[in-house]
């Protein structure tokens, strides 16, 4: 029990200070209250109300047709009330503002994603919306014209957060190799991607001590740099 006061008395400390600007406000409680109660209409509640209050106080303190607007425009993303990423929905949506996300959807869009296939990139990887245009760009013409996975995008667009420089480009330089000399079949590229360094050199490069001097110099010493001047000659 006492355990579990702690943590209550450490978020509380949490929101206190985080929230030292919105209590100086006209009448804070009265927003934050109505805040809440509309997130609970919405179907959000308990641990994601929790994690919303702690980790981002301010959205529940927004003028509340604005607070509204994000809460509408996120869960018209295809957002499910019951989904754990939702929260990081609303956050996204609220640190990157209407035209920001209009703009992130154009993106996708002008590389030949539909509507409903920009919603599903943004609604498993919400965090996407606050990643500057040029790394979504770089990201997407990779996946588009290297590696050629269009699709891996919608399956699993958290894949845009990792360096196309230091990890998916030499991934899949080891990849392509061990592929064309019919060494390793399985597991497909997009899962190679979500091991860490350590394990994926372990099982893609070390695992084949005749080819690992060739697989070591594709992924450690290709770069994107390289690629370019490699397509130009």
């Amino acid at each position: 029990m006492k355990l579990v006061n702690a943590r209550k008395n450490k978020d509380l400390v949490t929101v206190l200070i985080r929230c030292y600007r919105i209590v100086t406000r006209k009448n804070p409680q009265a927003r934050l209250l109505s805040s809440i109660a509309h997130l609970e209409s919405c179907g959000i509640v308990g641990s994601q109300l929790s994690f919303l209050l702690i980790n981002k106080p301010r959205l529940l303190a927004c003028q509340e047709s604005v607070f509204r607007n994000i809460v509408s425009q996120t869960l018209s993303m295809g957002f499910s009330a019951k989904s754990r990423i939702l929260v990081y929905g609303l956050i996204a949506v609220f640190g990157s503002g209407d035209k920001t996300v209009e703009r992130k959807y154009g993106l996708f869009g002008s590389f030949g994603y539909s509507e409903y296939e920009c919603r599903e990139i943004f609604r498993k990887a919400p965090y996407l919306l606050t990643r500057s245009e040029e790394k979504l760009k770089l990201g997407i013409s990779v996946f588009l014209n290297s590696v050629k996975f269009k699709e891996a995008l919608v399956c699993s667009a958290s894949i845009l957060i990792q360096s196309m420089e230091k990890r998916v480009v030499p991934g899949f330089r080891v990849w392509d190799i061990l592929k064309s000399k019919k060494l390793y079949k399985e597991p497909s590229f997009r899962k190679m991607l979500f091991m860490t360094e350590v394990m994926f050199v372990d099982k893609f490069i070390s695992s084949f001590p005749d080819e690992a001097e060739e697989l070591l110099l594709a992924y450690k010493g290709h770069t994107l740099v390289s690629s370019s001047k490699e397509k130009n000659s």
